[in-house]
């Protein structure tokens, strides 16, 4: 049995391409029709994928501990995108679940990431458009795209999100974002003013200008207790949600 990878999907621009693989095995059979043997193929999903980064002259940031290998002219080197003494950097990174370093590669050639059974997402940033993400959905960017630490300062920020600090991503470029479902399962929803109630284990990431409240999901304690919700995330404002109403994390009572 041997292993082989497929591309599932790609995006490219300004000298980089990003392209997803899943990986499968492959068995060869020899079954016999006819009187005359045949070779036939079997591929089996082994849930696992990686990332491939092709770069022409452009150069990217990659989580640590990512990096699989590289082939080409490639430099790399370890870069800081959080300002302040290494105890503030720290503090805001454990916040968020990231980092508060990540792995750069400038060049031409390819970078390969670690085997993961997350899926991945591939978008481009726009100017102005502003995301915070979920806590360790970052895996990787173009060099133009600013990672940092958003700060919740109000009591309804700081019980929003995922804590009072969230990775924020602005500037213009692609990135890559991990996730716990396929591309295809994730929901978008533009919010115009209108408000947008969910369950915050399903949130992946939204726009920066939403104003974001943690509460439960009915007033009222026995009412509550009585509707087997917890804590809901509300969302309000302009802006792009994107979720993932098909994944659920198991809760304590079925592990």
């Amino acid at each position: 049995m041997t292993s082989h990878r497929f591309k599932v999907s790609e995006q490219a621009g300004n000298g980089l391409r990003i392209e997803v693989y899943e990986v499968a095995t492959m068995q060869r059979l020899i079954q016999t029709r006819g009187g005359a043997p045949e070779l036939l193929e079997h591929y089996h999903a082994t849930g696992k994928r990686q990332v491939r980064f092709v770069l022409e002259g452009a150069g990217i940031l990659l989580e640590p501990g990512a990096f699989l290998y590289s082939h080409g002219t490639i430099t790399s080197a370890v870069k800081q995108h959080e300002k302040g003494n290494m105890f503030a950097r720290a503090l805001r990174s454990a916040g968020t679940g990231e980092s508060a370093f990540a792995t750069s590669f400038d060049g031409r050639g390819e970078v390969w990431t670690e085997l993961t059974s997350q899926h991945f997402v591939i978008a481009e940033m726009e100017p102005g458009e502003d995301f915070l993400l979920d806590d360790r959905a970052f895996f990787g960017c173009q060099n133009t795209v600013n990672l940092s630490t958003h700060l919740h300062t109000g009591i309804a920020g700081a019980l929003s999100g995922n804590g009072l600090a969230q990775p924020k991503l602005s500037g213009r470029g692609l990135f890559v974002i991990e996730s716990p479902v396929p591309a295809e399962e994730i929901e978008v929803i533009e919010l115009r003013g209108e408000e947008l109630i969910v369950d915050g284990d399903l949130l992946l990431m939204y726009s920066a200008s939403l104003q974001v409240q943690l509460r439960p999901l009915v007033k009222g304690l026995r009412n509550a207790l009585r509707s087997g919700e917890g804590l809901v995330y509300v969302l309000r404002g302009t802006g792009q949600v994107f979720f993932t109403p098909t994944h659920k994390r198991p809760s304590v009572a079925s592990v």
